[in-house]
């Protein structure tokens, strides 16, 4: 346990002894210690540990009938899982990638298949029961049809997802589909080939769109399409999306530009939720709102068309009050909040050779800190975080 806690203190950004470890991060419950904090402030850690016990003794007593290590201090149950299967990519994203590119994160450092799949496991076990791929690009994951059989065979995991970029996407949905890929978000920035690719520094506009028609073909429904909106870029194509959904199924989401290291993001660039609504009601005044219970994206409809359109409001009207979105990067790293620094190594701890237990101590302990909600459009831009491409979408 010595060399466990001493790699947690390490893990949270805090160098110290094994009983002052102990005094800050943890007490015994029924035997077992108990983390209670992830890289916040000293005075979080007794809060937080109260928090831990509490959810120790109702899951004991069977009266929370949801993991209390995926529960975070405002109640929130996380069930929705994101894993990045690699940090490459066929295409270079202005909003994704800086224009430098990135440094990858050398090989022996990421998360092995077996890794992956350690971690979908507990964390299924613990209640999850979406797991989202994403990367990069994870189709261009050798194996990532072996991920997805071996996902299948989780108890309890009810949707298995996948967000790409849809180059590679006609090719192998065959394959994706039978081996259980239940949903699928294609990112598209324009209807455009030369603005395409300018947006994406790379050709490939008729590939994406190949693997649209074919998602419809093999009876996806719907097959959503991510638009990152950005001023002066494609913000002029709105309403050449929605009109995309009369005839397909077609579930365009249209998200508020976000800030990312090296995306150089600023206010001006960001058409924010309102506005693009105003903008499309002026062609279609009848659009309605869907009362669909989701709380990620905001939906409507053209009455009368075959899809529907949605709006990601992340900047100017958060939706962290029901997240229960858990990201865990290629590199190992879990991420409680996209727009948050605080990052805890998964990785580390599995190599360690920790049990079960001690893993989800660490899960546990970093859920429990999660903040009410993000700083806010200024404040994240202003703030250290990693580029998207490097936290998985």
């Amino acid at each position: 346990m010595a060399t466990h806690a001493s790699m947690y203190c390490r893990l949270f950004g805090r160098h110290t002894s094994l009983p002052h470890f102990r005094k800050l991060f943890g007490q015994r419950v029924n035997g077992r210690l108990c983390s209670s904090a992830t890289t916040s402030s000293a005075a979080n850690f007794s809060s937080s540990l109260k928090t831990r016990s509490r959810q120790e003794r109702l899951r004991d007593d069977s009266i929370l009938p949801f993991s209390a290590f995926l529960t975070d201090s405002f109640g929130r149950r996380h069930s929705y899982l994101r894993i990045s299967l690699t940090e490459k990519c066929n295409l270079r994203c202005q909003y994704c990638m800086p224009d430098e590119g990135v440094k990858l994160t050398p090989r022996s450092q990421l998360l092995t298949t077996s890794e992956v799949l350690t971690l979908a496991r507990l964390f299924v076990r613990e209640g999850v029961e979406k797991i989202r791929l994403t990367g990069g690009e994870p189709l261009i994951k050798p194996d990532v049809l072996d991920v997805l059989k071996e996902l299948r065979k989780l108890e309890g995991l009810k949707t298995i997802a996948v967000t790409t970029n849809g180059i590679n996407l006609a090719r192998l949905l065959p394959k994706l589909k039978d081996a259980g890929l239940d949903l699928i978000n294609i990112s598209l920035d324009s209807l455009v080939p030369a603005k395409f690719e300018f947006i994406a520094r790379r050709k490939g506009f008729h590939k994406v769109m190949e693997g649209i028609d074919k998602a419809i073909e093999m009876g996806y429904n719907p097959v959503k399409v991510n638009c990152v909106v950005m001023r002066g870029l494609n913000e002029d194509e709105l309403l050449d999306f929605v009109a995309l959904t009369e005839k397909k199924p077609l579930e365009v989401r249209f998200i508020e530009y976000m800030p990312f290291d090296g995306n150089k993001w600023n206010f001006k660039k960001m058409v924010v939720y309102q506005e693009m609504l105003d903008l499309i009601r002026q062609q279609w005044p009848d659009l309605e709102m869907l009362q669909t219970g989701r709380t990620t994206a905001k939906m409507f409809k053209v009455p009368g068309f075959t899809g529907q359109v949605g709006f990601i409001t992340s900047m100017s009207e958060h939706f962290c009050g029901s997240c229960k979105r858990l990201r865990i990067t290629a590199d190992g790293n879990l991420k409680v909040c996209l727009f948050g620094s605080s990052e805890v190594s998964l990785r580390d701890v599995l190599r360690s050779g920790a049990s079960d237990e001690e893993l989800l101590q660490i899960i546990g302990a970093a859920v429990g800190s999660k903040k009410k909600q993000h700083a806010g459009m200024f404040s994240i831009s202003k703030m250290k975080n990693r580029p998207m491409i490097h936290i998985g979408g």
